[in-house]
C-alpha cells in the first residue's frame, strides 16, 4: 500500500519544482560556469531521482515528459544557445542531407538484394529505396530482416551498377568533400563538444556501472530514500515457462502478470519484478534463486537501488537523444564520432566507445540494443569515422570474440554482430588485411579457441560436452567474420597486401593441417561398432570452411605471384604432413602386362583412413589454377613441379575414394551409421566442390606426371583386386579361385567402382584449367545430367547444384540453352524439361550421379531413345580435350595395364560359368573402350598434316595376347559377345563400338592413301547395314501395335458378351441408379405436353419408384421405405459465417436464443454436408461404437489427438474417411392425395385463421390453467373438419424415428453450441434452418461458378439435399406435435398478424427463404391433423406465393436511391411491370413515409425487383424440386437465356411476381398495413438496425496485393496490440475478414471456453464460427484451423517466377498472386471444405496431428 501512495504524493512535490524550473535560466547559467561537467551531473543528481523509478510500475509516458522537460531541454537550449525549436530547425536547414539512407531495419521488414548488382549477398536495399531503383528490373532477391541491419542504398562500394535509388541520388553542384562543419560556428562547436562529451560519458559511465548501491561520484542524491527494485535479467538458457513457474512463486503474482513479466524480460533484457525495502527485495531473490538452480545456473537477479535504475534508465534516454539530435545535422554527427573515438586518459583502447564495446556483454539486452542503434546512425554513417571504428574494432577483435564466445546472448545481440557492417566494404576490408593484420587475427582466434587436439596436433572432436559444443557454435561466426573479409576478390595487388594475405595463408594452412587426418576410422572386423563416434563436428567444421577455402583460391588466382608462392606453401604444408605418416609402411614391388612399380603397402581395409584432406584439396586446387592461369607454362622454372612425388600426391586423396567403394561393397557394415553419414557428405553437393571432386582432380594431376601403367597398377594395390588381374592367366584362373561368395560379391563391386573410376580420371574434363572449357560449360553439364533423371523445378534444380559464396549456382545463365520451362496448373509446380537435341551429351557414369540417380538416368534415357525409335545404346559423349598440363591422362586408355584389365572382363562375360563377373562391369568396360574410340576419332578429325596422332588404340585392341596364353584380342572378343545370348541388353551397345572401330578404321586408310574410293564403298555397306537396323526396328514396333489394338478389340468383345449375359443385374443397378439421383428423373413427365412445376395443386407427380441401396459396410441391398429399416448418409454439421453481412454482431446465448427467424444479414448459420456414402443405421451404430471403445483404448496408451474428436460424435466415413459428426436418414418421399378441393387465397386465410385459432385454445387446455376465466370459444365450422386432438398415426418404423432423433439433436448441439437434450422444442427449428442455408449456400456457390442450377451438383450434394428437406418434413413426427405447431403459428404470424403471439418481428428482419423452407415444412404438423380434405399442395402455394410477395416488399423497401444510369428503352410487357413496380412502391410509400426516398424510374425499381428475388426463387426451385421430387425442366440444366420465364414457370408463379399482389391487392392490403406499420421497419431504414440490401452480393475472401513483399512490408509495421509496441513474431492475416493477428505468442493468449488459445484460434470463433483461414505472413504459408484441435498448412496462392511456393521465404525469389490458387482456396470455403480439407491433410501426415494448433 506504502507504494501505491508515495507514487499518489510524488506528482504534487514534483510540481512545485516543475513551476519553479526555468530551462532557459538554466541553460544561461550553464553558459557562464567554468566546470560545465560537474554542474550538469549535480543538476542529473537532482532530478533524475526524483522523476524516474519512483514507483512499482514504471510509468514511462508522465517520465517522458518530465524528463523532456527538466533534463533534455535544457542541454539542446545549451546546444544552441537559444529556443531549441528555432535553433535546431536551421540547423536542419543548413545540412546537406547524407546519400546513404541508413534506414534500420525492423524485425520482419522486407529486404531486397540485386543478385546482379550487389557486391555480396549482405548488400540490401528497403522497400522505398528499391521501388526507386534500377534493381527492381533486375533478378532481385527478397527476404526478411531479422532486424538490426541497414539499408546499403548510396554506398557505392556496395553495389555494382545503380548505388542510387532516385531519392538518394547526388546533386552534381555539391561538392562532397567538403567538411560539415565549415557551417558551424566555433563556439557552437565548441558548446556541442561540451554536452556531447558530458551526456555520452554519463550514459557510458551508467551503463557499465556494475556496483547495485551506490552510484558513480558526482550524481549521488542528496536524499538517500530506502527503496530497492528486485531486477530479473534475460538469460537464453531457461524458458519461458520456468520463468513464470518462478515468478508466481517468489513474488506472488497472477499467471497473466508473469506472462507480462517474462516477455518483457525476453524483450527488454531486464525487468523489476518486486519494489520495496532491501530485505522485501532479497527475499524475492533468494526465493528465484533456489528455484532456477536446480538444472542449470540460476536467473541473474539483482537488488538495485532505486537511485542507480533511475540513472540508468535515463542514461538510455540519453543515448536516445543523442541519437536523435545528431539527425538534425552531419555536423552534430562528426562531433560526436570524434567525441567516442577520442582516447581516454588511459591511452590505447581506452575511448568510450571502445569501453561500450568491451563491455558489451555485461550489459543487458535492451542496453545494448539502444547503443549500437546509436552506432549505426553515428559511426557507421560517416565514412571517415566508420574508418576509425573498424580499426579499433579490429584492435579489440580477440576481445570481443572471447566475450562474445562466454556470453550466451545470440549473436544479433553482440557488438560483434556488426562486423557485417565493417568486414563487407571492400576497401575497409583489405586496409584492415593490410593495416591491422585482420585475416591472421580472426584465423588465430578461430584456432585458438579449438583446443581440443589428438598427439599428431588435429582437433578431436570426439568427447564434446554439452559446454563446448554450445562454444563451438559460436565459434564458427568468426567463420562468417572471415567469409566477410574474403568476400570481394582484389582486383590490383599491393606488395603490403601479398605479405599480409600469405601471412593470413600461413595461419590457414596451420589450421587446415589440424583438419588432415582427423576423425580416421578402422574397419570393424567380426562384431559391430560399439559406440557410434562423434562425426558432425567435423563436417560442420569442413562446411563452414568450403566456401572460404573456395575464395582463398580465387583470391589467388587474381595475382600470379600470389599463386606461385601459394602453391609452394601448401606443397611443402602437405609435405610436412606426409612425413608424419609413411613410418611402418613397407616398400614393395608390383609388375604386370611388362611393367613394373615401387610402391608401399597399404590395404584400406586395415589400417587407419580419414576423409578429412582439406590440405592435398586445396593443393589441387591451385594445381588446376596453375594450368588455368598458365602459369605452369609461362613461369615453370619458378614452380616446384620437377620435385613433386606424384605417388605421394595421389596417395590419400586414393585412399578416400577406396574407402568409398568399400562402404558400397558393404566391407564397412560394422561401422554403423556414422561412417555412411560421413561418405554421403562427402558427396553431397554441400561439401563436394571442395572433397571428391577436389580428390579426383588431385589423382588426375598425379596421374597426368606419372607413367600410366604405375598408376594402374597402384590404383589396383589400393582397391586390392592387384592378385586378381596381375596373374598370368587372370582371364581363366580367377573364375575358380575362391567360392566364398560374399567376398566375390564385393570384388565385384569393387572391380565396378575402379572402372569407374578410371572413367572419370579421364573423362571429367568439364573443369577450366583441367579440359579446354569455359565456366559455364561445367554448370550446364550439371543441369543437363540433372534434367536426364527427370523434369525438375527450379528449386531442386538449386538445391542439385553448389552454391559459391553469395549463394549463387549461376544457373540462369546457363538454363535455357539446355531446358524448356513448362509453366504449372492449379496445383504443381512449374519444370524445366531437357532440350531433345541435348540429350546426346548424357554420360550414364557421370561423376556427381548416386547409385539411384544413375539407374534412374538409364532408365529414363533408354525409354527415350525406345519412343523415338533409336537403338537404345547409351554410347559416352564426345568430351572436350586436354589442356597441355593434363593432356597425358588420355594415354591411361590405351596403356597395356588397362588393356589386360578390359581384356580378362570380357573374357569372363564370353564364358559366364561362375558368377564371378557382372553385367554392370562389362556395360563399364564398353563404355571405357567407347571413351577410347571417341578420344581416337577426335584426334583424326582435329588431326592435320604435319602432327602425327599418337592416340592408337584401334591398333592395340587388336592385338591378342602375349605367348604362351596366346588371349583374344579385345576386337575377337567383342565380336564373340555381339551373338552371346546372355547379354541382349547390351547388343546396342556393342554394335555401336563395331560401327565405331569400322569407322576410325576407314579414317586411317583414308589418310593414308589417297585414294577414297574403298572408303566411300565401306561406308556405303555401313550405311545399308545401318538402314536394315532401322528398318527392322520400325517392323517391330509396327507388330506391336497391332498385337496391342487385337488385344484391346477381344477383351470389349467379352465385356459386352458378359453385360448381354447378366441383362438383369445390369438392369436393376442401372435402376437404382436412376433412383439415387434425381437428374434422370427429368424425362419422365406424366404428361409430355404440361409445363413441369414443382410446387402447387397443378405440380407435376412423377412415377413412383422403388429406391433400393447398398450399405458400404455390409454390402447388403435395402429398399427405402418408411416402415423399413433405416438406411442412413453419412454427414457432417458445422456452423457458418461464409455468407454472413454482419460480421459484427456478437454471438448469442445458447440457453436464451430463439432462433426460429433468421435475420437476413444471415449473420451464423448451420451448414450440412455429406459424402454421400449409405449405411444401415445399425451397421453404422455398431461401427461407431467400435470407434469410441478405441479411442478409449488408445487415450490410455497414448496421449496424441486424433484428427476426428469422438467425444463431439465425429469420426471419418468407413469408405471414404472423410470426416463425419451424424447421419441423416434416407426417407422415401412423401405420398400427397391429389385433392379436389383448391381454395382460392382468401378462402385459405380465413380456413387457416380458424386452425390457428383452434389450435391457440387446444394449446391452452394443455398448460397448467393459471387463470380460471376460460374464454369459451364459439363453435367454428372448421372443428368438424378440423380435430385438434385426433393424434396422427407415425408412419415410420422405430429405428428411422431413432434416427430422425439422432439427426435432429445433432443438428441442435452443433448449430447452439449446446449439450444435446432431445426434448428441447427447438430442435426442428434448428433443422429446418440447417436445410435452408445449406440450399441458399449451395445456390451462391453455383451462381459464383457459373453453373446451372439443376444438373451440375455432384450426386453427393443432390443426395445431402433432397435427405435435409424430406428430414425437414419428417421431424415434427420425432417432436411434440403441439410444439411444433406452436412453431407454425408464430412463423405464420409474422405475415398474417396474429393479436395471441406477442413480438413478431418486423419483415426486414426475417430472411425469407428461411421462412419458407421453415413453414412449409412445419406445415405437416398442422396437416396431419386436418381432414377436410384441402392438399398440401394448394398449402404450400398460398404460402409461397404470400412469402414471395413480402420478399419483394422488403426488396422494395431496402431498393435504395436510384444510381444514375441511362434508361433503357422498355418494350410494351415491360412497361406493365414498371408501373406495377411504381404502384406497389408508391403504396409502401404511403404506409412508410418520409423514410423512403422518392423514385421516379420504374425501369430502375422493376430492376431492382427481379435482380434481389432471383436468388430467393432460385433457392426455393431447389427446395420444392427436393422436397416434392418433380423433376428440372431441361432449359434450367444450362445456362440459356429466357431462364426466368422457366423459373417462374416451375414455380407456379406469374413472369411478374408483382401480378401476385395486384390480382390479389385487397386481400393483401391490410397485411401490407401491417408489415409496413411495424415499429421495427421504421427504426432499421433510419438506420437503427442491419439493413441488408437485394440481392446479398457473395462473401468473397479479401483482395490480395500482387506482389507479395506487400504484405510483408504491411506485417512488419504491425505492432502487437498488448505488448506495447512491439514487434510481433508471426504476424498472421486472416484471409476471411482482413485483420492482421499476433499469433503463436504468449501476449495474445486469450481464454476461451475455460482454455488458452492464441490468437488465431480465438479469432477463428468470433469471425467464423470456429473456422478459419489464414496467411502466416513471414512463412507464407496458409493456415487452415477448425476448433480448437484441429488444423493444416495449405499451400500459399504466391509463387515465384518458376511457379513454386516459397513456404518459409526460404529462397526469397519474387512471389506474385496466382489468383486460380487463390480462387481454389476460396472455393474450398465457400464449400464449407476447410474442415474436411484439415481431415484428410491430418490423416495423412500423422505429424499435423501432434501440433497444438489452439496455441497459434
Amino acid at each position: 500500500m506504502a507504494a501505491a501512495e508515495s507514487d499518489r504524493e510524488v506528482p504534487s512535490a514534483l510540481c512545485t519544482e516543475f513551476l519553479n524550473f526555468s530551462v532557459k535560466d538554466t541553460a544561461s547559467k550553464w553558459l557562464q560556469v567554468t566546470d560545465l561537467y560537474k554542474e550538469v551531473y549535480h543538476h542529473l543528481a537532482r532530478y533524475v531521482p526524483k522523476i524516474y523509478c519512483l514507483g512499482p510500475n514504471l510509468n514511462p509516458q508522465s517520465e517522458d515528459l518530465l524528463a523532456q522537460m527538466l533534463l533534455q531541454a535544457p542541454l539542446e537550449w545549451y546546444l544552441c544557445g537559444e529556443d531549441p525549436s528555432t535553433g535546431l530547425a536551421k540547423l536542419e536547414q543548413n545540412n546537406q542531407p547524407s546519400q546513404l539512407c541508413g534506414h534500420v531495419f525492423k524485425v520482419g521488414e522486407p529486404t531486397y538484394s540485386c543478385r546482379e548488382c550487389a557486391a555480396d549477398p549482405t548488400c540490401v536495399l528497403c522497400m522505398q529505396c528499391f521501388l526507386g531503383s534500377v534493381h527492381k528490373e533486375h533478378r532481385y532477391r527478397m527476404t526478411t530482416s531479422g532486424g538490426g541491419g541497414f539499408c546499403d542504398c548510396g554506398d557505392t562500394e556496395a553495389w555494382k551498377k545503380g548505388p542510387y535509388c532516385q531519392k538518394h541520388e547526388p546533386n552534381i553542384s555539391d561538392s562532397c568533400q567538403e567538411d560539415p562543419l565549415a557551417h558551424l560556428s566555433t563556439d557552437m562547436i565548441a558548446r556541442c563538444y561540451n554536452v556531447f562529451s558530458i551526456v555520452l560519458k554519463y550514459a557510458v559511465d551508467m551503463l557499465t556501472w556494475d556496483k547495485e548501491d551506490e552510484l558513480p561520484p558526482g550524481l549521488e542524491p542528496p536524499d538517500r530514500s530506502d527503496t530497492y527494485y528486485c531486477m530479473l535479467f534475460n538469460d537464453e538458457v531457461h524458458t519461458y515457462e520456468q520463468v513464470i513457474y518462478t515468478l508466481q512463486k517468489a513474488v506472488n503474482c497472477t499467471q497473466k502478470e508473469a506472462v507480462s513479466f517474462a516477455t518483457t524480460v525476453d524483450r527488454d533484457g531486464r525487468k523489476s519484478v518486486r519494489f520495496g525495502d532491501f530485505a522485501f527485495c532479497e527475499l524475492a531473490k533468494s526465493v528465484i534463486v533456489r528455484n532456477t538452480s536446480r538444472q542449470s545456473k540460476p536467473l541473474r537477479v539483482q537488488v538495485m537501488h532505486s537511485s542507480v535504475v533511475a540513472h540508468q534508465c535515463f542514461a538510455l534516454k540519453a543515448l536516445h537523444w543523442l541519437g536523435h539530435v545528431i539527425g538534425y545535422s552531419d555536423a552534430l554527427r562528426r562531433i560526436l564520432c570524434q567525441v567516442g573515438l577520442e582516447r581516454g586518459p588511459e591511452g590505447e583502447n581506452s575511448s568510450l566507445v571502445d569501453t561500450l564495446m568491451l563491455c558489451d556483454s555485461k550489459m543487458w539486452k535492451g542496453a545494448r540494443n539502444v547503443y549500437h542503434q546509436l552506432f549505426m546512425s553515428s559511426l557507421l554513417m560517416d565514412l571517415k569515422y566508420k574508418k576509425l571504428f573498424a580499426i579499433q574494432f579490429a584492435k579489440n577483435y580477440e576481445r570481443l570474440q572471447s566475450d562474445y564466445v562466454k556470453d550466451d546472448h545470440d549473436r544479433e545481440f553482440s557488438v560483434t554482430d556488426l562486423s557485417v557492417q565493417m568486414f563487407t566494404v571492400p576497401s575497409l576490408a583489405r586496409m584492415l588485411i593490410t593495416e591491422e593484420n585482420l585475416m591472421t587475427i580472426i584465423i588465430r582466434t578461430f584456432v585458438d579457441h579449438l583446443r581440443h587436439r589428438d598427439l599428431q596436433g588435429r582437433f578431436q572432436f570426439e568427447r564434446y560436452t554439452a559446454q563446448q559444443a554450445f562454444k563451438f557454435r559460436r565459434v564458427q561466426s568468426l567463420i562468417g567474420d572471415l567469409k566477410y573479409v574474403l568476400i570481394s576478390r582484389p582486383t590490383e595487388w599491393s606488395d603490403q597486401l601479398r605479405e599480409k594475405f600469405l601471412e593470413g595463408l600461413d595461419t590457414f594452412l596451420e589450421l587446415l593441417k589440424c583438419m588432415q587426418g582427423m576423425d580416421p576410422v578402422v574397419r570393424q572386423v567380426g562384431q559391430h561398432i560399439e559406440m557410434e563416434p562423434e562425426w558432425e563436428a567435423a563436417f560442420t567444421l569442413q562446411m563452414k570452411l568450403t566456401h572460404i577455402i573456395s575464395m582463398i583460391q580465387e583470391w589467388c588466382a587474381t595475382d600470379e605471384r600470389v599463386l606461385i608462392a601459394a602453391y609452394k606453401k601448401c606443397l611443402t604444408a602437405l609435405t610436412h604432413c606426409h612425413s608424419g605418416f609413411t613410418d611402418g609402411e613397407q616398400p614393395i614391388t608390383l609388375s604386370m602386362c611388362g611393367h613394373s612399380v615401387d610402391t608401399i603397402r597399404y590395404c584400406v581395409s586395415q589400417e587407419k583412413v580419414s576423409i578429412h584432406l582439406p590440405v592435398s584439396r586445396l593443393l589441387a586446387g591451385l594445381h588446376v589454377l596453375l594450368s588455368k592461369m598458365e602459369v605452369a607454362y609461362r613461369f615453370p622454372e619458378q614452380l616446384p613441379l620437377s620435385e613433386l612425388s606424384p605417388p605421394m600426391l595421389i596417395e590419400h586423396p586414393l585412399r578416400c575414394l577406396v574407402l568409398c567403394a568399400q562402404v558400397h561393397a558393404g566391407m564397412w557394415r560394422r561401422n554403423g551409421f556414422s561412417l555412411v553419414n560421413q561418405i554421403y557428405y562427402y558427396h553431397n553437393v554441400k561439401c563436394r566442390v571442395e572433397m571428391f571432386d577436389k580428390d579426383l582432380i588431385m589423382l588426375q594431376a598425379g596421374a597426368s606426371m606419372m607413367d600410366p601403367n604405375h598408376f594402374l597398377m597402384i590404383v589396383l594395390s589400393r582397391f586390392e583386386l592387384y592378385h586378381i588381374f596381375s596373374s598370368a592367366d587372370c582371364r581363366k584362373r580367377y573364375n575358380r579361385e575362391n567360392a566364398n561368395k560374399d567376398v566375390v560379391q564385393q570384388n565385384n563391386t569393387l572391380m565396378e567402382e575402379m572402372l569407374h573410376l578410371i572413367m572419370m580420371v579421364v573423362g571429367e574434363r568439364f573443369e577450366a584449367g583441367i579440359g579446354q572449357v569455359e565456366g559455364c560449360d561445367e554448370i550446364k553439364r550439371e543441369i543437363l545430367h540433372q534434367l536426364c533423371i527427370r523434369p525438375m523445378a527450379h528449386s531442386e534444380l538449386v538445391k542439385a547444384l553448389p552454391e559459391n559464396e553469395n549463394k549463387e549456382t549461376g544457373m540462369e545463365r546457363v538454363i535455357d540453352c539446355v531446358a524448356l520451362f513448362k509453366k504449372p496448373g492449379v496445383t504443381g509446380r512449374g519444370l524445366y524439361e531437357l532440350r531433345p537435341e541435348c540429350a546426346k551429351q548424357f554420360n550414364l557414369y557421370f561423376h556427381h550421379y548416386s547409385r539411384a540417380d544413375q539407374s534412374k538416368a538409364e532408365e529414363a534415357q533408354r525409354k527415350l531413345k525406345r519412343q523415338n525409335g533409336e537403338d537404345t545404346a547409351l554410347p559416352p559423349p564426345v568430351l572436350p580435350p586436354f589442356c597441355p598440363l593434363f593432356a597425358s591422362l588420355v594415354n591411361i586408355l590405351q596403356c597395356d595395364v588397362l588393356l589386360g584389365m578390359l581384356g580378362a572382363v570380357l573374357q569372363w562375360a564370353v564364358e559366364p560359368s561362375a558368377g564371378h563377373w557382372s553385367e554392370s562391369m562389362l556395360q563399364r568396360v564398353l563404355h571405357l573402350i567407347g571413351m577410347a574410340l571417341l578420344e581416337e576419332q577426335q584426334q583424326l578429325e582435329n588431326s592435320n598434316e604435319d602432327n602425327d596422332v599418337y592416340f592408337n588404340f584401334t591398333l592395340k585392341m587388336c592385338r591378342p595376347g602375349e605367348a604362351p596364353s596366346n588371349t583374344a584380342s579385345v576386337l575377337a572378343l567383342l565380336e564373340n559377345l555381339q551373338n552371346a545370348p546372355h547379354l541382349e541388353v547390351h547388343k546396342d551397345m556393342i554394335r555401336w563400338l563395331l560401327k565405331t572401330v569400322a569407322g576410325i578404321k576407314t579414317m586411317r586408310e583414308r589418310s593414308a592413301s589417297t585414294s577414297t574410293v574403298t572408303a566411300s564403298g565401306s561406308r556405303g555397306q555401313e550405311e545399308t547395314a545401318c538402314d536394315k537396323d532401322k528398318a527392322e526396328r520400325k517392323r517391330k514396333v509396327e507388330m506391336a501395335r497391332l498385337r496391342r489394338e487385337k488385344v484391346m478389340a477381344q477383351m470389349s468383345e467379352m465385356q459386352r458378351h458378359f453385360i448381354n449375359e447378366n441383362k438383369e443385374l445390369f438392369q436393376q443397378s442401372l435402376e437404382e441408379l436412376e433412383a439415387s439421383t434425381s437428374t434422370s428423373l427429368e424425362h419422365s413427365p406424366t404428361s409430355s405436353d404440361a409445363a413441369l412445376a414443382c410446387v402447387g395443386p397443378r405440380r407435376s407427380r412423377p412415377r413412383e419408384k422403388r429406391q433400393v441401396v447398398t450399405c458400404i459396410l455390409c454390402q447388403e441391398e435395402q429398399e427405402i421405405r418408411a416402415d423399413g429399416k433405416a438406411m442412413v448418409l453419412a454427414a457432417f454439421i458445422q456452423r457458418s459465417t461464409v455468407m454472413s453481412k454482419n460480421r459484427k454482431r456478437p454471438p448469442h446465448d445458447p440457453k436464451r436464443y430463439d432462433p426460429l427467424f433468421m435475420h437476413p444479414d444471415l449473420s451464423f448459420g448451420t451448414h450440412t454436408g455429406s459424402c454421400g456414402h449409405i449405411m444401415h443405421s445399425h451397421c453404422w451404430q455398431r461401427y461407431f461404437e467400435a470407434v469410441q471403445a478405441k479411442e478409449q483404448r488408445r487415450q490410455q496408451r497414448l496421449r496424441v489427438h486424433t484428427s476426428y474428436d469422438v467425444g463431439n460424435g465425429e469420426f471419418l466415413c468407413p469408405l471414404c474417411e472423410c470426416l463425419s459428426n451424424t447421419v441423416i436418414p434416407l426417407l422415401p418421399r412423401t405420398k400427397s392425395s391429389s385433392s379436389c378441393e383448391q381454395p382460392g387465397l382468401g378462402q385459405w386465410l380465413k380456413t387457416s385463421g380458424q386452425q390457428i385459432k383452434a389450435m391457440h385454445s387446444a394449446h391452452r387446455k394443455l398448460q397448467p390453467v393459471s387463470t380460471v376465466e376460460e374464454t369459451v370459444e364459439e363453435e367454428c365450422p372448421a372443428r368438424e373438419v378440423f380435430t385438434v386432438d385426433y393424434i396422427p398415426t407415425n408412419p415410420y418404423s422405430s429405428t428411422i424415428k431413432e434416427m430422425l432423433t439422432t439427426f435432429g439433436t445433432a443438428t441442435y448441439k452443433v448449430g447452439l453450441k449446446v449439450h444435446p437434450n432431445e426434448q428441447d422444442p427447438r430442435i426442428p427449428i434448428m433443422c429446418w434452418g440447417s436445410c435452408a442455408y445449406t440450399i441458399q449456400s449451395i445456390e451462391r456457390l453455383l451462381v459464383d461458378e457459373k453453373k446451372p442450377l439443376f444438373g451440375s451438383l455432384p450426386c453427393r450434394q443432390d443426395d445431402c439435399l433432397s435427405s435435409l428437406a424430406r428430414f425437414g418434413s419428417a421431424c415434427w413426427t420425432a417432436a411434440c406435435q403441439p410444439t411444433v405447431q406452436g412453431h407454425f403459428i408464430r412463423l405464420l404470424a409474422a405475415l398474417i398478424p396474429d393479436p395471441q403471439v406477442e413480438a413478431s418481428p418486423c419483415i426486414l428482419d426475417v430472411d425469407m427463404l428461411h421462412l419458407l423452407v421453415s413453414v412449409v415444412l412445419s406445415y405437416g404438423s398442422v396437416h396431419s391433423q386436418d381432414s377436410s380434405g384441402l392438399s398440401v399442395d394448394a398449402v404450400q402455394l398460398h404460402l409461397f406465393h404470400l412469402i414471395t410477395v413480402a420478399h419483394m416488399v422488403q426488396i422494395l423497401l431496402t431498393s435504395g436511391p436510384e444510381e444514375v444510369t441511362m434508361e433503357q428503352e422498355s418494350g410494351e410487357a415491360e412497361r406493365g411491370e414498371e408501373e406495377g413496380a411504381c404502384r406497389l412502391y408508391n403504396t409502401l410509400r404511403t404506409r412508410v413515409g418520409s423514410s423512403l426516398p422518392e423514385v421516379g424510374s420504374g425501369w430502375h425499381l422493376w430492376r431492382c425487383v427481379k435482380t434481389g428475388i432471383l436468388p430467393y426463387l432460385r433457392g426455393a426451385a431447389l427446395f420444392f424440386h427436393h422436397l416434392n421430387g418433380v423433376p428440372a425442366p431441361p432449359e434450367l440444366h444450362a445456362l440459356c437465356p429466357g431462364q426466368w420465364e422457366v423459373l417462374c414457370g416451375y414455380l407456379s408463379l406469374p413472369s411478374n411476381p408483382l401480378q401476385l399482389f395486384h390480382s390479389q391487392q385487397e386481400l393483401l392490403e391490410p397485411l401490407l398495413h401491417g408489415w409496413c406499420t411495424h415499429p421495427g421497419v421504421q427504426q432499421t431504414l433510419q438506420g437503427g438496425g442491419v439493413l441488408v440490401r437485394f440481392p446479398r452480393e457473395s462473401n468473397s475472401l479479401i483482395d490480395l496485393p500482387d506482389d507479395y513483399s506487400a504484405l510483408i512490408n504491411q506485417a512488419s509495421s504491425f505492432t502487437c496490440p498488448k505488448s506495447g509496441g512491439d514487434k510481433s513474431r508471426a504476424p498472421t492475416l486472416c484471409l476471411v475478414c482482413g485483420s492482421m493477428l499476433c499469433s503463436q505468442s504468449y501476449c495474445c493468449q486469450t481464454e476461451l471456453e475455460g482454455e488458452d488459445v492464441g490468437a488465431c484460434t480465438a479469432h477463428t470463433f468470433a469471425c467464423g464460427a470456429g473456422v478459419g483461414i489464414f496467411l502466416r505472413v513471414r512463412e507464407s504459408q496458409v493456415l487452415f484451423l477448425a476448433g480448437k484441435t484441429k488444423g493444416c498448412f495449405y499451400a500459399p496462392p504466391y509463387l515465384d517466377d518458376y511457379g513454386e511456393t516459397d513456404q518459409g521465404l526460404r529462397r526469397g525469389n519474387p512471389l506474385h498472386l496466382c489468383h486460380e490458387r487463390y480462387r481454389k482456396i476460396q472455393k474450398l470455403w465457400r464449400q464449407h471444405s476447410i474442415t474436411e480439407e484439415i481431415g484428410h491433410a491430418q490423416e495423412a501426415n500423422q505429424t499435423l496431428v501432434g501440433i497444438d494448433w489452439q496455441h497459434l
